[in-house]
């Protein structure tokens, strides 16, 4: 009498994953190898920042070109024609949009990831993900429009006819060291926003005292030499004056003033990371 052969099961069997959420300590707690586990999330994050900002408008990516344009107008009317600060032999239109290129890149990105959390507050109420994923998205996304206008900015130098430096590969490192500040700031804000709203008040108020203290629409050199190390604390400082040394060739680029500028950018994302992780596992119960 033959036995009954038993099925064969060709399919291997697939063991569901299981995370385990748990408190840590130390360099642990920040349990960054999430960032890249959730990379495909950054990615769609992004894009879809991206896509919701040209949405269902008039002008599209225009927008990217107007604000630094008018702003380098307003800028080259009240500190050119009537303020008459120099520029240190640079056209002014050239100075003036050459700051503006990495600053708006900051202070939008800076907006954003202060009130990330509380816009994104159906999905942290809803699923597991690294929250420190929404802050770091809504910078990234910043990136096209300063693409956009660069290209604008190369036109003009090409009309004024100014040859970047050979220093301009420098310009990525730039842009680094203004998207750490940002994120630096950003999360302290995006920590505090959660539990006090008010924090969407001031939020612009420091972004245009900022913009007030950085060398946009003047010089470093108009700065009086014994106050430019403590002025250099503003990470902004370093990257403005870079950006005009990388590009124009200015001689403010690369001193002191940039490596302070670059130790207290580093300082405030440490901290930054540090604060928001402790904060993260509130999160969802206040937001």
């Amino acid at each position: 009498m033959a036995s009954a052969s038993k099925p064969r099961n060709n399919q291997a069997k697939v063991k569901p994953e299981t995370l385990i959420i748990k408190p840590s300590r130390g360099l642990a707690a920040l349990n960054l190898r999430d960032l890249w586990r959730y990379r495909e999330l950054i990615y769609f994050l992004t894009w879809r920042d991206i896509k919701v900002r040209y949405k269902q408008t008039i002008l599209g990516a225009a927008w990217a070109i107007i604000q630094p344009l008018s702003q380098m107008v307003i800028f080259n009317l009240l500190f050119g024609n009537m303020a008459n600060i120099p520029t240190d032999g640079i056209p002014r239109p050239i100075f003036t949009y050459t700051a503006l290129l990495p600053w708006n890149l900051f202070s939008k990105a800076l907006g954003d990831a202060g009130r990330s959390l509380v816009s994104s507050r159906n999905m942290i109420t809803k699923v597991y993900f690294p929250r420190l994923i929404i802050p770091l998205s809504t910078i990234l996304s910043g990136l096209v429009d300063f693409a956009i206008a660069f290209v604008v900015l190369l036109g003009m130098m090409f009309y004024y006819d100014v040859t970047p430096t050979s220093s301009i590969w420098v310009l990525p490192l730039l842009l680094l060291l203004a998207l750490m500040t940002a994120l630096g700031v950003g999360l302290w804000f995006s920590a505090w926003n959660v539990h006090y709203r008010d924090i969407n008040y001031i939020i612009p108020f420091l972004t245009q005292f900022w913009m007030l203290a950085s060398p946009l629409a003047y010089p470093l050199s108009e700065i009086p030499e014994k106050w430019r190390l403590l002025y250099s604390l503003n990470p902004m400082v370093g990257v403005v004056e870079g950006f005009r040394w990388a590009l124009l060739g200015t001689d403010n680029g690369m001193g002191i003033e940039l490596w302070i500028s670059i130790g207290f950018a580093v300082l405030l994302l440490v901290s930054g990371v540090y604060y928001f992780r402790s904060m993260e596992r509130t999160f969802a119960d206040t937001v």
